[in-house]
Order: C-alpha cells, then structure tokens, then sequence
C-alpha cells in the first residue's frame, strides 16, 4: 500500500513539472506563443465593396487588399521615399519607357507564378475601357506594357509620365493572378502574392483572411486576420476595450479620450495624407455658380470643426495636404475666410435666400458629423439645407452617377503625389468616374497635365501647385480637415505599421 501511494505521488511531481515546462515554453512573446492566440480582429464600420485592387477604390477595401496583394513598389511610411517590392529594379532608357525588373520564384496564392505575363495583363485589365476600373486614371498615360522575358516588363507611355513610381505603389495597382481572375471573380475570391490569402467574406458581417505558408518574404505570424464590421463606432470601442476587437484605426474625436484612458491600449497618431472635403456637382445649378460656392466657403466655420477633432485634423484651405508632394503653404489661406457677414450679402446680392439644398454623407460618423455642422452653419446664412444619408458602397454609387448637389467626401492620397490627387478628383478626363465633382476647368487641366508629363520633379511641384491654386480659389472643393492618421490597438499587438495615408499593414505584426 505504501509502495502504491509513494508511486502515486511521485507520478503527480512527475506531470507537474512537466506542466511546468510546458507552460515556460509557450511563452514565447515576439516568436508567436501558443499562450496567445496568433490571431487578430480589426473593426470597421462600413464593409468592404470588394476585394479586387482592379475594381474597386475606396479606403476600408484597401486596408484588406493590401493585406492579401502587392505592388511592384512601395513607399516607406518612414522617410516616404518610393522602393522596390514585387520589383528587383528599373531603369529608364529614355523618358518615355521604364524597364522594370521583377523578383523571381514569386507564387500567387494559387499557387500560379507571379512573372511578367501577370503584370502585363494585370495592367491591360486595368486599362480595359470595359472593365472600366475606378482608378484607371492611374495609369492612363500607359501607352504599351511589354513581356521583355520572363521576369523583365516594360513599360511605354505616351508621354513623359513624373509620378509612374507612385502610381505603381498604389494599392490599386497591385498584381493579380491571372487565372483567378479568368477563371473566377476576384473581387470576391482574391488571390494575390501578398502575405493573407482569403477564407470568406459574409457581406455585411465580416471578412477572414488566412497566414499566407508560402509566403515568398517569410510567412507571418498572425494564424487568421479577421474584419468585423460594427455600425456602430461606439460599440467597436466597447468591444477594443471587451478585447472581443484587438484593433480599430480612424478613431473619431468623440471616442478619443475614453479609448486613451484604457489601460491596456496603445493609440498611435501621425500627421497623415488624407484630406476630407465638402464638394459641389459642378453640373447643377446653383452648385455651378461660383459666387454661390464662396457664400457657402465663408459660411462654414471649419476651425470650428477642426477644434473638435482633438488634434485628429488640422485646418488648412489647400486640397493638396502638407504631407503630399506638390503642397505649398501659399495655399494654406488662399480659400475664403469664415464670415458669416460675407455670406449672408452673398446669398442676398444673388438672390440664393431660402436656397434649398441636400447635403449627402455616408453614414459613417465623421462625415455625419461634417453634414450635422454644415447644415447647421448654411440655416443660419439662410440656405435651407437637409441631410440624405447613405450606406457607403450605396453613396459611392450614387456619387458616381452624380445623383447629389453637395457632399462630403475624403480622399488618402495613396501616392502622396498631388497630381494624383488633382488629376483622378478634379481632371476633366475623370468625370463620371473618379471626378465626381464634374469639375472642368481647361487652364487647371493644362496645368495638371503638364505636372504629369515632366519628369523634373522641382518642375513639377511648380506646376501642382499653380493648379492647386485655381481649384482652391475655384472653391470646387472646400478642405473640412487634413487627416491626421490613427489607429488604437491592445498593447500585446506588435509590429503594427501604420503609413501616413492611413492604410496599415500586418505582416509583421505578432500578439506578445
């Protein structure tokens, strides 16, 4: 009995001390321990409108693109200088053609070879007048893309193009499989080079991507990476704090303070690219009217609104941000001051008392918030303004038709290069497609070309910032606030990379 009970006891030390080596084991912080799910849910409150960089082009499908494809180069968040990623190198021999090198033993999650056939018709899909892609403007100086060999395409233009490097850093610019697209719909079955391959996307619910094994720049950490959408911002701050979410980025001022006060949160801010705009349909009346355009500039108080945003904005008149290539602080006070005075002899000299005018936003709460204070402001000069509000693939739509008068919209420069945010917004090429605006003005266009089709790059900021100007003084768009970026994540969440145009990348992200 006795030799029973000292065997007994002797097996109990025995598993106990191997518990306990086991436990020592598996915290293994950075490395990926199996302590902590290798796993991460970032909440968002709008759906993705697809998953294809072809066909589509709004910011919170960007986010999961890039996450799932790449581009041939990118741009540093850090010093913000254009380097090579899915490319080797390149090289010009004359100003009109770019010989670009590729990496190669590069698979598609497919398990297709990335090469230069796929660039070339990535690219051509891309330039499809058919397919008619969103963000075709960026590559419409594109003459010809040639197969060289195998892992060398060649890029012809029609003219001198300055920004083709930023152009190709952008997410829409990223490189798909050929045969998914041709033998599926990547928009809702993606299948890219990147990091993430696709799992499912329950429309309106939430988006799962998957550790990419094969992962030619070494697989990542995070087993599964998963999008919820959540309407409601406040309940995606609940569920940060709940730990249910690890990560939520665009924090609007109102939740700011409370996800600052949660312990176990990290918030990260920088001085961003996006800008976010109140804009005009140039092709109705009185929206039209310049005269009209300026009571409403000086109707707006948009300190105002810049104060509540708690150093998540800054004020500034000029469309091309400080953070974008082309800006010039000339810019920054060229627009029309806040004068309620002003406004109110504008509205009177020209007859617009009682004007009445719909004010459209996404449901999202920043341009909520922009269409609740403007409205408020345009009552009080005497226009009679109501707000429409729209789910956001819905209001992309409708913005694209031109079905508006006045709307509030943000663009994140994604290039951080002002001709490509002058030419695809306000660049009468554009209309009906990226220049929802409907703006058309000859000596603008002129200017933006030329800023496009120069490859001196002081010369070129000259002529992005003259055109600049005229938009500015044109009052086509009027600047609500230039973004300043952010995210809040929980703090055993590390190796986040948050870039200046707001978009995030999870490669090297791990949960400590």
């Amino acid at each position: 009995m006795l030799k029973k009970r000292t065997l007994f006891i002797s097996l109990m030390v025995l598993i106990l001390a191997l518990a306990g080596c086991s436990g020592s084991n598996t915290s293994s912080g950075a490395t990926g321990g199996e302590d902590v799910p290798q796993e991460i849910t970032y909440a968002t409150t709008s759906d993705v409108v697809g998953l294809s960089p072809i066909d589509t082009n709004d910011s919170v499908s960007s986010n999961m693109i890039a996450q799932i494809y790449e581009t041939l180069f990118v741009r540093n968040p850090e010093t913000m200088e254009i380097e090579p990623l899915l490319a080797e190198s390149y090289e010009t021999p004359d100003e009109n053609t770019w010989e670009i090198k590729l990496k190669e033993d590069i698979k598609f999650q497919d398990g297709t070879d990335f090469n230069a056939e796929a660039v070339k018709y990535t690219f051509e899909q891309f330039l499809d007048e058919d397919r008619a892609a969103p963000r075709a403007s960026l590559l419409a100086p594109v003459e010809s893309i040639e197969v060289k060999d195998e892992y060398t395409v060649v890029i012809k233009t029609k003219e001198p193009y300055g920004p083709l490097l930023a152009a190709l850093s952008h997410t829409n610019a990223s490189i798909v499989s050929p045969t998914a697209d041709q033998e599926g719909d990547i928009n809702s079955e993606p299948v890219g080079t990147g990091p993430f391959k696709f799992e499912e996307w329950v429309e309106g619910d939430h988006v799962t991507l998957t550790k990419n094994e094969d992962y030619w720049n070494g697989a990542p950490e995070l087993e599964t990476v998963t999008m919820k959408v959540v309407p409601e911002y406040s309940t995606a701050v609940s569920m940060l704090e709940t730990g249910e979410v690890q990560f939520i980025d665009q924090v609007p001022a109102e939740h700011l303070s409370r996800v600052e006060s949660m312990n176990d949160v990290t918030v990260e801010t920088k001085p961003g690219t996006p800008v976010y705009y109140l804009g005009f349909n140039m092709e109705k009346e009185p929206f039209n009217n310049l005269e009209f355009r300026k009571a409403v500039a000086h109707a707006v108080n948009r300190q105002a609104y810049v104060d509540q945003l708690k150093g998540l904005g800054v004020k500034n008149d000029s469309i091309i941000g400080p953070q974008v290539f082309g800006y010039d602080e000339a810019a920054a006070e060229a627009g029309y001051e806040y004068d309620v005075e002003k406004a109110k002899e504008i509205i009177a000299e020209n007859g617009f008392e009682g004007q009445k005018v719909t004010l459209l936003a996404a449901n999202t709460g920043s341009y909520m918030k922009m269409a609740e204070i403007v409205q408020s402001q345009l009552t009080e000069v005497g226009l009679d303004a109501e707000i429409e509000s729209m789910e956001w693939g819905t209001f992309l739509d409708t913005t694209l038709e031109g079905n508006f008068e006045m709307t509030f919209m943000g663009w994140s420069n994604s290039t951080a290069d002002g001709s490509e945010m002058l030419y695809p917004n306000l660049h009468s090429d554009n209309i009906g497609s990226s220049n929802r605006m409907r703006y058309n003005n000859e000596e603008f266009d002129k200017l933006v070309d030329e800023s496009r089709t120069i490859v001196d790059q002081e010369v070129r900021k000259q002529k992005i910032q003259e055109a600049n100007l005229i938009a500015v003084e044109d009052a086509v768009n009027i600047p609500m606030n230039h973004g300043v970026v952010s995210a809040a994540y929980k703090k055993d969440v590390k190796g986040l990379e948050l870039d200046p145009t707001g978009e995030w990348r999870l490669l090297n992200v791990t949960r400590e």
